[in-house]
């Protein structure tokens, strides 16, 4: 009798190679989701289990007749399995006539467990499940088998977060010293032994100057919020590498350092001061509030170009970099005026104003008309214009920050510059600073590397002058590569010999049987090029990359419009990708659910459904980039 319904349970099971159907489906997590080496955690998985239908249970004598469920890892990749899988509360059959035994199963959801043990940093749970489910109408079977795979690669998002969080605190200190900058102007500096008069003078004067400051705070805070709204994730992309916003953010940030050499001052029109500064009158917390806004408007020619450098750059990242932005340099500004008035005493320590507000305001113009080049060198770079290599954006630094050593050294005077005396000590020491970083930045002229500023000059690929082996103007290509894609006008740095694209990168590694280095990366990253020239240059981390991996460099900024029969609408937004940038870029969010760069992956050409390590990001660590690139071959190699 066990006989005849074993082979009517195969008969029907053959019937259903002609209809796929699938009545259970899994799913899986791990708890806790990010164990650290040594740590155990719990593989659990649901199967949803349709009407009708039972899922065998993995706790009976596997001899008895029904498949019973099985989960199996792959070794080698940083995890050990602790234990039999184990079923939560499983139903229970006894069933002599057909099976002569008792068997277990689950209806409608199951749940099984697998303890495992954490052994390597970058580990990877890769296995593969194998059940069955049985029809209570129909009696038909139907096996139940897939894949499943966790990494440390899906903590990608959080540390992402982390190095966000880590960036918007840096850029609180930078708006916070732009603040701080913003005081020792000639339009905000006089006007604190003022407010602190006005203040000590009232009735609750201590009240009302906390409430000024907070005021000035507000109103700051609310034009980062504007602006956040405005400038989202989606924008950031196009505020960072469009022509359009680049160029003119070049043109705003000449214009500023223009004003602040002195050719001209930048006003609000004077009828909404006036307007404003009337309603201050009125007193009360509306009287501050409009107290407070008067200050804004009055100090816009100094503070203006300052918040609007701050603006600038908080538009090109996060949601919430605006707000941060405008949050420190608010501070800055407003807790001198408060502080001054709750203690007017300490006023008696503070310089007295004069000529030297005017000699900062101009050396906040050399900086801002500086910073100018590289938004007009992040346009060149990613259309490819060659307006602006490398020597050239080099020599025009070496002219502005010529010019401002010989300000500085009192050579040369500006419009408002008072009657030349003698250096004052601190005027001296800066100027020798800067003297010295010109001095840094000549020999970057014949092919210095200049890694201190590998982020903000134009790559050195880009160099003309070839006074220095480490300047390469074009990978060298090997006649197994043959003719790549896009190489007429993208490069990799150090000669590197590698593709830019993906598909084209990965038959290429199936050919030689090696993984792959994916390196997202854009014209205008920063830290891209900090990465190349602090970390790829490395003699370890070069080695690593020229004859353990294919090497693939995909710029997610690049605005090369590809033929139409290459675009295609993005599953992501909807959109559709016309440019070798956007379609690199939605491929980054697709797969790695990143859209960050730098963003660099290894991936095995035979099974790329994931990452075989945790990718990395920024990190300008030489050893723990070797160790990364050293567990990808590691993990590529324990599963030939």
């Amino acid at each position: 009798m066990k006989l005849k319904f074993l082979a009517l349970f195969l008969f029907f099971s053959v019937q259903l190679l002609g209809q796929k159907i699938t009545p259970a489906k899994w799913s899986w997590t791990l708890s806790p989701a990010q164990p650290t080496v040594g740590q155990e955690a719990e593989l659990i998985f649901k199967v949803t289990i349709d009407k009708g239908w039972y899922l065998y249970s993995s706790d009976f004598d596997k001899d008895l007749g029904p498949v019973v469920t099985t989960v199996t890892l792959k070794p080698g990749l940083g995890v050990e399995a602790i234990g039999p899988l184990k079923a939560i509360n499983p139903h229970s059959k006894e069933d002599k006539e057909i099976w002569g035994g008792t068997y277990t199963y689950f209806t409608e959801l199951g749940e099984f467990r697998q303890k495992v043990k954490i052994t390597s940093e970058n580990w990877v749970i890769d296995g593969g499940y194998d059940s069955q489910t049985c029809s209570n109408e129909s009696g038909l079977c139907v096996p139940i088998k897939g894949n499943f795979k966790i990494s440390a690669s899906e903590d990608s998002k959080k540390k992402a977060s982390d190095v966000a969080g880590g960036g918007l605190i840096e850029f609180f200190f930078v708006a916070l010293g732009a603040g701080l900058l913003a005081l020792l102007t000639p339009c905000v500096y006089p006007l604190i032994p003022m407010t602190v008069s006005f203040f000590t003078k009232k009735q609750g004067g201590k009240r009302l100057a906390f409430l000024y400051g907070l005021f000035i705070v507000l109103i700051y805070v609310f034009f980062g919020t504007i602006l956040a709204f405005f400038a989202g994730a989606s924008f950031a992309n196009f505020l960072s590498t469009h022509w359009i916003p680049n160029l003119l953010f070049f043109v705003i940030f000449i214009f500023f350092g223009i004003s602040f050499l002195g050719a001209f001052e930048i006003v609000l029109p004077s009828g909404l001061v006036n307007s404003v500064d009337a309603k201050s009158d009125k007193g009360g917390l509306m009287g501050v509030f409009f107290m407070a806004f008067t200050l804004v408007l009055v100090s816009f020619s100094c503070t203006g170009p300052l918040a609007g450098s701050i603006l600038i750059a908080a538009s090109q990242g996060v949601f919430l970099k605006p707000i941060i932005g405008m949050l420190g340099f608010s501070l800055a500004f407003a807790i001198p005026f408060t502080m001054f008035a709750i203690f007017p005493g300490f006023m008696k320590s503070l310089p007295k104003s004069g000529n030297w507000m005017n000699e900062v305001k101009v050396v906040l113009g050399f900086l801002e008309i500086a910073l100018a080049f590289k938004f007009l060198s992040v346009a060149d770079q990613v259309y490819h214009w060659h307006l602006l290599d490398r020597e050239i954006f080099l020599a025009i630094w070496i002219a502005i920050f010529g010019a401002l050593t010989l300000y500085l050294f009192g050579k040369i005077s500006l419009p408002h510059d008072g009657p030349a005396k003698n250096l004052s000590v601190p005027r001296t020491l800066f100027a020798t600073a800067v003297l010295a970083f010109v001095i840094y930045l000549i020999p970057g002229m014949f092919g210095a590397p200049l890694k201190g500023l590998s982020g903000w000059l134009p790559p050195l690929s880009s160099q003309d002058f070839k006074g220095s082996e480490a300047v390469v103007s074009a990978p060298v290509k090997t006649s197994d590569q043959g003719q790549k894609k896009y190489a007429d006008f993208l490069t990799l740095p150090f000669g590197l010999q590698g593709f830019f694209d993906f598909e084209e990168a990965k038959a290429y590694a199936l050919k030689v049987n090696k993984p792959l280095f994916i390196d997202f990366t854009g014209h205008g990253c920063v830290n891209c090029r900090k990465m190349e020239e602090n970390v790829w240059s490395d003699p370890q981390v070069l080695k690593r990359l020229q004859e353990k991996y294919v090497v693939v460099a995909l710029y997610c900024d690049d605005k090369t419009e590809l033929p139409a029969d290459q675009w295609y609408t993005s599953k992501v937004d909807g959109q559709e990708k016309k440019t070798l940038g956007d379609q690199n870029l939605d491929f980054q969010i697709e797969r790695f659910d990143s859209n960050a760069q730098p963003h660099y992956v290894l991936l095995d050409p035979r099974n790329d459904a994931a990452p075989m390590v945790k990718p990395v990001a920024f990190d300008a660590n030489i050893a723990r980039f070797v160790s990364f690139l050293d567990q990808g071959v590691s993990v590529y190699n324990a599963t030939k």
